[in-house]
């Protein structure tokens, strides 16, 4: 289940590209991918960084098989800066937000991991909160799901060229996932105001001093037009029924 949250709460659906798959074994960020969203929709505000990965001093030299998967190469990565030369800006970008990832545990693992090799630098609970959207798939459809296979459920595959899972494209299209997951929330979220335990299909009474509607009657241009209309369908054969 997706958390409730407040129409303006703001949201970043992010993802990585990393060298590896364990942060525990040196594998280092080489792509952050972030996109903002207020109110279930997109605002054009994106975050994007290449990161080049360092180890005792020097550039990491990834596996052929994982820059298959990203695109990435070693050779791409060189000028690009490093970890601690955007971390305040990406932390900024991110503080305060609620983080929308799938498959957290990997990304929040390898953020913090960055984050804790620069002294003074907070681990991402302590400025985020953060929804798996792994977890809601699972709750969802009682197993877990990749984004392609999301992606694909909801219809929206085809809404973002995926050649190579870039960090950035990868979020967009999470992003268009989870408008799509929480679109029945979104709908239940109309009833707001009237208590938790309202019914969103209740039936509700308007109040008897309400401010009355202005009626705007039609002009006779305006009629003598619309019978104009009616007798040109009538021509044809279609006999319109609410001239009956």
């Amino acid at each position: 289940m997706i958390e409730e949250n407040t129409q303006d709460e703001r949201l970043i659906i992010l993802d990585t590209e990393t060298t590896g798959i364990n942060p525990r074994e040196g594998h280092r960020i080489v792509e952050i991918g972030c996109v903002e969203m207020i109110n279930r929709q997109l605002t054009g505000r994106n975050y994007h960084v290449y990161v080049k990965p360092m180890a005792q001093g020097m550039q990491m030299v990834m596996d052929q098989e994982v820059i298959n998967i990203h695109g990435l190469t070693d050779e791409f990565l060189r000028d690009k800066p490093i970890f601690k030369q955007v971390s305040e800006d990406f932390i900024n970008f991110i503080k305060g937000a609620r983080l929308v990832i799938h498959n957290a545990k990997f990304d929040v693992g390898f953020m913090d991991h960055e984050f804790s090799m620069i002294p003074g630098l907070p681990k991402t609970a302590d400025i985020c909160s953060v929804t798996d959207t792994l977890k809601v798939a699972k709750d969802e459809f009682g197993s877990p799901k990749t984004l392609d296979y999301l992606a694909r459920f909801y219809k929206v595959d085809k809404l973002i060229d995926r050649t190579y899972h870039g960090a950035l494209i990868d979020a967009q299209l999470l992003a268009f996932v989870y408008i799509e997951m929480t679109r029945k929330q979104a709908t239940f979220n109309l009833n707001q105001g009237e208590g938790q335990g309202s019914d969103a299909n209740a039936i509700r009474r308007l109040i008897k001093d309400r401010p009355k509607l202005k009626v705007l009657a039609a002009t006779a241009d305006e009629l003598a037009e619309h019978e104009n209309r009616l007798a040109i369908v009538d021509d044809k054969g279609a006999s319109p029924l609410w001239s009956k």
